[in-house]
């Protein structure tokens, strides 16, 4: 008897902690995970409509909403280590998009985004072409998969806004040809990183790699 009092004791105390603010269920560490991944991609969305003047202001909102679930999921001592990998990769992910964010804001601040380059030209009545560009520095194309992954999406994503097809160029494939020509810029350059660059330009995508 004492056995079954227990058992049901312990039953309650965890559904008690499982539970919070009016009985709601807490969301587990792969659910927060995967909230993570589509808030970081819509806060790319959301950046990129405001660098393209379809925003007034930055999207700090969703970018507090993403931090503040970084920094939760981080101080989480109970992750898996198949949950923290995933967890690493979306925070190394979400650290390059912020450092791209922030360099583009300084740009946009001196004149130097394409923009506000494009608004200056427009003001001197010169011909000038619509560019938008991403660039990704990377030393070991081999094994450094977040940043080529972010390469990759930025890649797809320029494609599909130009209505050019993807269907056949998978990450796999991308990631062996990226590596080959990576490895080649190195040694024929004698560089030890590759300045890698996704472009639209008037309604074109452009894809570049050169020696950093």
């Amino acid at each position: 008897m004492g056995l079954r009092v227990n058992k049901l004791l312990r039953s309650k105390l965890q559904a008690q902690a499982k539970n919070k603010h009016g009985g709601e269920t807490q969301p587990s560490p792969d659910e927060q995970l995967t909230r993570l991944e589509d808030d970081i991609r819509r806060l790319r969305i959301e950046f990129d409509i405001f660098f393209n003047g379809g925003a007034k202001r930055p999207p700090y909102d969703t970018k507090g909403r993403v931090e503040t679930l970084l920094k939760r999921l981080g101080d989480d001592r109970t992750l898996t280590y198949a949950q923290r990998y995933r967890y690493s990769s979306l925070a190394a992910r979400y650290n390059a998009f912020r450092e791209l964010w922030r360099r583009t804001m300084q740009g946009r601040e001196e004149g130097r985004d394409p923009v506000s380059a494009a608004r200056a030209s427009a003001k001197k009545e010169a011909p000038t072409k619509n560019i938008e560009a991403v660039s990704f520095v990377c030393q070991d194309a081999h094994h450094e998969v977040d940043v080529i992954k972010n390469i990759y999406e930025s890649l797809i994503e320029a494609k599909r806004r130009c209505g050019e097809p993807t269907e056949s160029l998978s990450f796999p494939k991308f990631h062996r040809l990226l590596a080959s020509k990576a490895d080649g810029i190195k040694q024929q350059k004698g560089c030890d990183r590759v300045l890698f660059s996704v472009a639209v330009e008037d309604g074109h995508v452009s894809f570049k790699a050169k020696a950093d």
